[in-house]
């Protein structure tokens, strides 16, 4: 398999950390979508990422496919599912990797990473430049109420859709994720929320995230600390 991604994209990091909970293997193939490439574009005519070549002509585009794909093949030999099994709870975990992979991501994650990251290897032809500070000012304000929410489904819950590890919790702490490298993430805001990220930042899975880097921008000292 091949995941053609970007490892600030948080979308893909959604499915980079599915691959890994499920134990598969897959080639990493960096995208910088803006570009606009050709045979990336034959893949996917949308233009984002992540896309998953799964192989015999197999091409899977988007997070949230790429999660029921997986869902529906069924519960790997080495870890149960990623989705509950009754409808209702199945439902919640939907609700929620909607809330993160759209709500969290145009008005937080998406914002930062685009005006403190992408712009940086961008052309001016393909909108590079100085940061839209309107743009990270709105992001910031935004992600307080975003983590209260965090806080508010983990102390309901225990993990954000039910008593077990989720796509919800995935999907959150991997939006989340780009923000924390960033510095962006007000921790001391709720603890609640801060305890689990902790928790799943602390999974094998993560680690992978955690060692990733982008040239000029260091990673917040919380970034890779467990006990943050």
């Amino acid at each position: 398999m091949q995941l053609h991604h970007r490892f600030f994209c948080p979308h893909s990091r959604f499915v980079r950390l599915i691959l890994a909970e499920r134990g598969v293997e897959v080639e990493l193939i960096e995208e910088r979508p803006w570009e606009r490439r050709e045979d990336f574009l034959r893949l996917n005519p949308e233009g984002t990422t992540p896309i998953l070549n799964a192989g015999g002509g197999l091409i899977i585009p988007g997070a949230d496919i790429i999660a029921a794909y997986f869902d529906e093949l069924g519960q790997p030999e080495t870890e149960r599912r990623l989705m509950p099994d009754g409808m209702a709870a199945r439902i919640e975990v939907r609700r929620l990797m909607h809330w993160f992979g759209t709500k969290f991501f145009e008005e937080v994650s998406g914002p930062l990473v685009a005006e403190k990251i992408d712009k940086r290897f961008m052309s001016a032809e393909y909108g590079g430049g100085a940061p839209d500070t309107n743009a990270l000012r709105a992001a910031r304000a935004n992600i307080r109420y975003h983590l209260r929410y965090i806080g508010w489904l983990a102390a309901r819950n225990d993990w954000l859709a039910g008593a077990e590890l989720s796509y919800a919790d995935l999907v959150a702490a991997a939006h989340l994720s780009v923000a924390d490298y960033l510095g962006e993430v007000p921790w001391n805001d709720d603890e609640t929320a801060k305890d689990w990220y902790a928790r799943v930042k602390s999974r094998p899975s993560f680690r992978p995230l955690l060692a990733d880097r982008v040239v000029g921008t260091p990673a917040s000292a919380t970034y890779a600390d467990l006990d943050f």
